[in-house]
């Protein structure tokens, strides 16, 4: 069918031509759409403020062959407490970048669409410090490459864990540490989130512990993508901060 509707998250947006945009959105059904949102940047659009990054819609688009038309949008969610708070923009602007380098055109993708929505609107509820960690935690578990959190990555022993090194894919014991130092604290507030303990690890308060483990698993999910974010908690690009 020309014709398809789904359900996204809009994970940004490039100007084209005088008064169109190519809108990215990441869909269950049909994965990470690349779409020409026509007029949106004219004073009178009527779908202009609907299509910025952060935003989750409903849409119909026509398929086309590099590109398709995006020709309805309704809002589902603007997230406007994230919206207006630095503290958890920051980390939601994070979030998009990851989910974009990590998906594929058209290759559907449900389980990725729910998480990046869950972590959303967990953000959107409460600006927990966890959830950047908890998210790219979760999302390398959904990839098929989440860190071991329970045994030695590199001797599968079930010593006490202290450190954690990226390329090995996880924490690993004394006798083969290598990376970076970890404290208990942190090797335990990484099993909450991937053992099925993520609303206690969401109450979790701002702290050294946090910081470390969000250090941690963003730098794991850049070796992952094998490429360095260009967003972080503290500083927003002016590509993909929402109007």
């Amino acid at each position: 069918m020309a014709n398809y509707r789904d359900t996204g998250v809009v994970l940004r947006t490039i100007r084209l031509g005088e008064a169109d945009r190519i809108v990215t959105i990441l869909t269950p059904e049909h994965g990470k759409v690349r779409a020409v949102a026509k007029g949106v940047r004219k004073v009178k659009s009527r779908i202009g403020a609907r299509l910025e990054p952060l935003t989750h819609v409903d849409m119909l688009c026509w398929r086309g062959r590099e590109l398709d038309i995006v020709t309805q949008v309704e809002v589902v969610d603007v997230f406007r407490a994230i919206r207006s708070d630095l503290a958890r923009l920051g980390p939601a602007m994070t979030m998009l970048e990851i989910v974009d380098q990590v998906t594929v055109d058209h290759q559907g993708s449900p389980a990725l669409y729910t998480l990046l929505v869950r972590a959303l609107r967990s953000l959107e509820a409460t600006a927990s410090p966890v959830t950047l960690a908890a998210f790219c935690l979760k999302l390398l578990m959904v990839e098929g490459v989440g860190p071991s959190v329970d045994f030695c990555t590199h001797c599968g022993r079930e010593e006490p864990l202290v450190a954690f090194d990226a390329g090995e894919g996880g924490f690993l014991c004394h006798a083969c540490r290598r990376g970076q130092a970890v404290s208990p604290e942190v090797v335990d507030l990484a099993k909450r989130i991937c053992s099925g303990g993520l609303a206690r690890a969401l109450t979790e308060p701002e702290g050294p512990t946090v910081e470390a483990l969000e250090r941690i698993a963003t730098s794991a999910v850049e070796h992952h993508l094998d490429r360095r974010l260009r967003t972080t908690r503290h500083q927003l690009t002016e590509e993909t901060t929402p109007a």
